[in-house]
């Protein structure tokens, strides 16, 4: 019996989009493999950083706590007490207290240590100190952002998140219904049809449920990483979007410092120039009136002040409040005080704005704990779609195999494939480079070495 052209048109299409999802599976399932442990560890981590505030509460209670009574000393008479019981020291920054029973911080670098001495604002008792690299929130946070591997971390976290996007982008594709009308396997989880079908079910309904939230976490944890996060601030001070000329008290100071070499200041502020002090045969001006400008300011309560480290030196305040609109990163002039730079939420460009508010909400700070709640239900998800795309993987695979899902043969990438793959290689430019590797790999050494081709499928 004849076939009729639409029939055979038709058989063409079908043929060709089952070799799509075959080859999208293929790549879905290889990214699965080497990047899942690297996702529940980001999980993990992320679940537990946003809960920093309590957690911290909570460990260093008797270091952060006082008993509110009289009127509190000024800054100066605090920072002497330390200097006192800490002759040899170097103050780095004073942290006032923000709320009434609440502890003030100072730093101090002391024979190569980094600590954070507690001080009773209003007896000048040192209650205690903290080496800050044994801070617990800090270590899980640099285990977050570098797996505590500097650079070579930073890079392999950020791949990791970028092929997060690329696992969720193909985990959609694999789960998008071709029965329309079908809502059990899609928007719910089949539990009766057999061990193969729940555990698919259980891997796919909630990633497609969470999956907005997973790519929002994603998205809003790039710009911290060190290459891609890095370009986006250049891209978008160049473009003027990022943040706007600096508004320099008079003539713009000569420097090329980015503010996120001297002080620990919001996203929006780590690429803009830090100005230099007039040096001038005078005092440095205390801290008590650079306090005393930053409250004039209404600058949020829980600032930083950061101290010159040098003569052409300026002091940084600086705050990460719970909210984006309340950030603010100010230079003063370590001689006369002036107000040299005051840059705040409402001077950011439309990108700035955007990242930083995706940066509290990706804290789980910007709504309180229902955000954090909302984060921890998420991290959770992740881990479990991993631990379920696992099990899925060994119950399905072959016994001494990998069992990876085979290309088709003599298949061709169609051109929208190719564009978007193309896309997301100048996107994510270490997932460029890393495309380039795994299809290298795949074509130079699973193909064509007998065993691994064996073992492979």
């Amino acid at each position: 019996m004849a076939v009729s052209q639409t029939q055979l048109k038709e058989n063409i299409r079908q043929n060709h989009s089952q070799e799509l999802y075959q080859a999208i599976w293929r790549w879905h399932f290889y990214a699965g493999i080497i990047f899942a442990p690297f996702l529940v560890m980001l999980a993990i981590t992320g679940g537990i950083y946003l809960f920093k505030p309590q957690i911290e509460s909570w460990m260093y209670k008797d270091l952060y706590q006082v008993q509110a009574e009289g009127k509190e000393l000024a800054p100066s008479v605090q920072i002497e007490q330390v200097k006192k019981a800490y002759p040899n020291a170097q103050i780095t920054r004073y942290r006032p207290h923000a709320e009434a029973n609440r502890s003030s911080e100072v730093g101090i670098l002391d024979g190569g240590r980094s600590l954070t001495v507690f001080v009773n604002p209003y007896n000048g008792t040192i209650i205690g100190e903290l080496n800050d690299n044994d801070r617990f929130m800090d270590q899980i946070e640099q285990v977050h952002g570098e797996l505590m591997a500097g650079t070579w971390g930073d890079r392999l976290v950020e791949l990791a998140a970028c092929w997060a996007m690329i696992l969720l982008t193909t985990g959609i594709y694999l789960w998008w219904p071709r029965d329309r009308n079908r809502v059990f396997g899609t928007l719910l989880p089949r539990l009766n049809g057999g061990k193969r079908i729940f555990w698919r079910d259980l891997h796919a309904v909630p990633a497609f449920w969470l999956s907005l939230g997973i790519a929002f976490l994603i998205m809003t944890g790039l710009p911290w990483s060190g290459f891609w996060g890095e370009q986006v601030q250049k891209l978008a001070t160049n473009a003027g979007i990022g943040y706007p000329a600096a508004v320099w008290g008079g003539e713009k100071p000569e420097s090329t410092i980015p503010s996120r070499d001297v002080a620990d200041v919001p996203w929006a502020a780590e690429q803009r120039p830090v100005p230099q002090s007039e040096e001038a045969k005078v005092s440095p001006v205390s801290i008590d009136k650079v306090v005393a400008i930053a409250n004039a300011r209404h600058v949020h309560p829980g600032y930083t002040v950061y101290f010159p480290e040098d003569p052409k030196g300026v002091y940084t305040i600086s705050v990460f409040p719970d909210k984006s609109e309340d950030e603010a990163t100010l230079h003063l002039d370590q001689y006369s005080g002036k107000v040299l730079d005051d840059f705040r939420f409402d001077d950011y460009g439309p990108v700035a704005k955007i990242i930083s508010t995706g940066i509290t909400l990706h804290k789980g700070t910007q709504f309180g704990l229902a955000n954090q709640l909302a984060g921890l239900i998420v991290c959770l998800g992740i881990v479990a779609i991993a631990i379920t795309g696992v099990i899925m993987w060994w119950k399905r695979r072959p016994q001494g195999k990998l069992g990876a899902p085979t290309l088709p043969k003599n298949f061709k990438m169609t051109k929208w494939a190719a564009i978007i793959i193309m896309a997301l290689g100048v996107l994510f430019p270490l997932v460029g480079v890393s495309l380039i590797i795994a299809l290298l790999l795949d074509f130079l050494v699973i193909r064509r070495i007998p065993k691994v081709k064996q073992w492979v499928g």
